[in-house]
């Protein structure tokens, strides 16, 4: 227990100490991890041979960042990225595998070693680019999502290249013969040693229990998860459904190692099943946390896994390597930039983003050494190429910013890039609770032709929504992850509609906190409520009762000899005195004080009271006193007015006849 306190200590205060000072610097988390890992590991030594065990687990933050990628892509938008994800994605993994593989024969390596190598430097940091890409807010530009695709790409391909790796070995290595006959997950070994459904099976075999694997994982996904959610929602506890939305990323992810398949993969196809369910924003929330520590605790193992001694006797080669690595992908991918018509920043974003190795060659490079298709030295050599390369993708990020810079490309039109092509088109309008009152919002805006992103915590209310085909989400809104998983960042307009007055007050909030220049509005329970929205940063409050009185009041008025005119004017009037009132009354309230106790807002209030008393009074009882009374409220007073000059007139005529 001792020595697993320490290195947890050691883990946290290396990530508390160096992300925010590279955060700060503008270095970004990823490079603030890596550099946290060699100050733990190679310069200090604080850790040893620990981080390469702890990697294996760290990398199950990859599985939960495709799996939240997922939950952000409907399959018709997947679909729609066909062109993408084949042709872009594809020619980069071919273009970028020949062009190493000529340069690895070039300087002597033979054929099969140097397609490994091909192979190995053909994919990129999934986890580093997409982190950074959401960091910067840049997933949403035209380049960023032409990245996301060829990331997409690169994890599907991992696969067959873990079945390709055996096929280089020597006669004499461990991994040679009919590899290809027993199936994608045997020769890959993903499972040598451990469990597997299809481990000895032939390729048809192997074959079938994978599509029926897949197949498990939809029909889970659209069936399954609904009564699953119910069942848990009826515990009522937060830490159940974080441990079901857990459940079902983990044991997708072994379910896909069973069957030989990428956990990552299967983890992304099970959040692109997941993207059109209610709980979609309830899963995000909850796995966030869980993913950024797992991809967080991933890059500190890397830069803690780098051998500088090593490093030191062959520096020039492996510097050498690396940035020549870089410098042909780089070549490749602007070309492929160019070919697919990307503009301005969005093909250097494509060109310096995607210009390292990748995680998932330390897998490659692992098996590869296992099947003998790589020695030792050159193994060696290579992690430390890649390891190399993603310490080095910070720096190009920051690179591309510069270069935005120094293109002109301002903040106003970056954000008019980001809302024209979005990878996933969020509602402009976020509605926290679908009562009664948020219901009559939610149809207006939909009729207006709006979309809008609906979230409430009672399960119940988003079914009956859904089965009369309005699309709500389940979770807690006034939780800051589920807001942000829910589009906050980009949201037009906010509309607290909670019945907690409380948890309206909290939300308002936090929702000022983090967007000055979101337009808040908000349902008040009373005048009180009114100050505290206000207070807390709400744009427009709206008391729930007030206008549906006011229409009540208004109906008065027409059946007592007022004209629908009249009426209509009155109620308007009657509108913007309580809104003059409201302004005057909410300087002099002060919180946390009852008003009955505040003796200058009693007075006031009975000041203004008195005031439309009078002017109604007034120019109900004497006509040509109604001048006076339009002092204080003219279209009250012009209104009161016109009735009671009829009314005078037609108390005249009674008195004739």
């Amino acid at each position: 227990m001792t020595g697993f306190l320490y290195l947890a200590t050691v883990y946290l205060a290396a990530a508390v100490v160096a992300v925010p000072l590279a955060t700060r610097l503008g270095l970004g988390s990823v490079l603030g991890y890596l550099l946290a890992g060699i100050a733990i590991g190679p310069l200090l030594g604080l850790i040893g041979a620990e981080a390469d065990e702890l990697r294996t687990y760290a990398e199950f933050g990859v599985v939960m960042m495709l799996f939240l990628i997922g939950l952000e892509l409907e399959p018709r938008a997947l679909w729609e990225m066909r062109d993408k994800l084949i042709g872009l994605g594809g020619l980069q993994i071919g273009l970028t595998t020949a062009a190493v593989l000529v340069g690895a024969m070039t300087l002597g390596l033979p054929l099969p070693t140097a397609l490994a190598v091909g192979l190995i430097f053909a994919l990129s940091s999934t986890a580093i680019v997409l982190q950074t890409l959401s960091e910067k807010g840049l997933m949403k530009t035209p380049g960023g999502k032409s990245t996301f695709s060829v990331l997409l790409t690169q994890d599907v391909a991992v696969i067959p290249m873990l079945a390709l790796l055996p096929l280089l070995a020597p006669p004499s290595g461990s991994g040679a013969g009919p590899a290809w006959l027993w199936g994608a997950a045997h020769a890959a070994g993903v499972e040598q040693g451990g469990l597997s459904l299809v481990d000895g099976l032939p390729g048809w075999q192997v074959t079938i229990v994978t599509l029926a694997a897949v197949a498990a994982v939809i029909f889970v996904g659209m069936y399954l998860t609904r009564p699953i959610f119910r069942f848990i929602h009826m515990a009522k506890l937060r830490e159940i459904q974080t441990a079901t939305a857990l459940l079902i990323v983990i044991s997708i992810a072994f379910l896909m190692s069973l069957v030989g398949l990428s956990p990552a993969l299967g983890a992304f196809l099970a959040g692109v099943v997941l993207a059109s369910s209610e709980f979609r924003h309830e899963l995000e929330a909850n796995i966030e946390p869980f993913k950024g520590l797992l991809l967080g605790l991933f890059f500190i193992t890397v830069g803690a896994g780098i051998d500088f001694g090593f490093l030191g006797q062959n520096v020039g080669l492996v510097v050498g390597l690396t940035l020549a690595m870089m410098a042909t992908k780089g070549v490749i991918l602007y070309l492929l930039a160019l070919s697919f018509r990307m503009q301005g920043r969005d093909k250097w974003l494509f060109t310096l983003g995607l210009a390292q190795a990748g995680e998932f060659g330390f897998v490659l490079i692992s098996f590869a050494l296992q099947q003998n298709v790589l020695t030792a030295d050159i193994g060696q050599i290579l992690l430390l190429v890649v390891a190399l390369s993603m310490l080095l993708t910070p720096l190009a990020f920051i690179a591309y910013e510069f270069m935005s810079k120094s293109m002109g490309e301002s903040a106003e039109t970056r954000a008019a890039e980001e809302a024209a092509e979005p990878i996933e088109p969020r509602g402009p309008v976020i509605i926290a609770g679908i009562g009664r009152f948020g219901q009559v919002v939610n149809r207006m805006v939909q009729m207006a032709g709006l979309k809008a992103t609906v979230l409430d915590h009672d399960l119940a209310t988003i079914e009956l929504m859904r089965r009369f085909g309005f699309k709500g989400f389940f979770g807690d809104p006034t939780r800051p992850e589920l807001l942000h998983a829910a589009g906050l960042k980009d949201a037009r307009v906010l509309v607290v509609a909670l019945d907690d007055k409380k948890a309206a007050l909290r939300l308002v909030k936090y929702a000022r906190e983090e967007r000055a220049d979101l337009h808040i509005i908000a349902r008040a329970h009373d005048r009180v409520h009114v100050y505290e929205l206000v207070r807390a940063g709400a744009n427009d409050v709206v008391r729930e009762m007030f206008d549906s009185s006011l229409r009540a009041a208004r109906y008065v008025l027409e059946n007592m000899d007022f004209s629908p005119f009249e009426a209509n004017e009155m109620e308007k009037a009657f509108y913007r005195y309580d809104r003059r009132t409201l302004k005057e009354l909410a300087e002099l309230w002060r919180p946390g004080i009852p008003v009955a106790s505040n003796q200058a807002y009693v007075d006031k209030a009975r000041e203004l009271n008195t005031d439309l008393e009078t002017a109604l009074v007034r120019a109900l009882d004497d006509p040509e006193q109604a001048a006076t009374a339009a002092q204080i409220d003219r279209e009250a007073a012009s209104v009161a007015l016109r009735y009671a000059t009829r009314k005078a007139t037609a108390d005249g005529r009674n008195r004739e006849a």
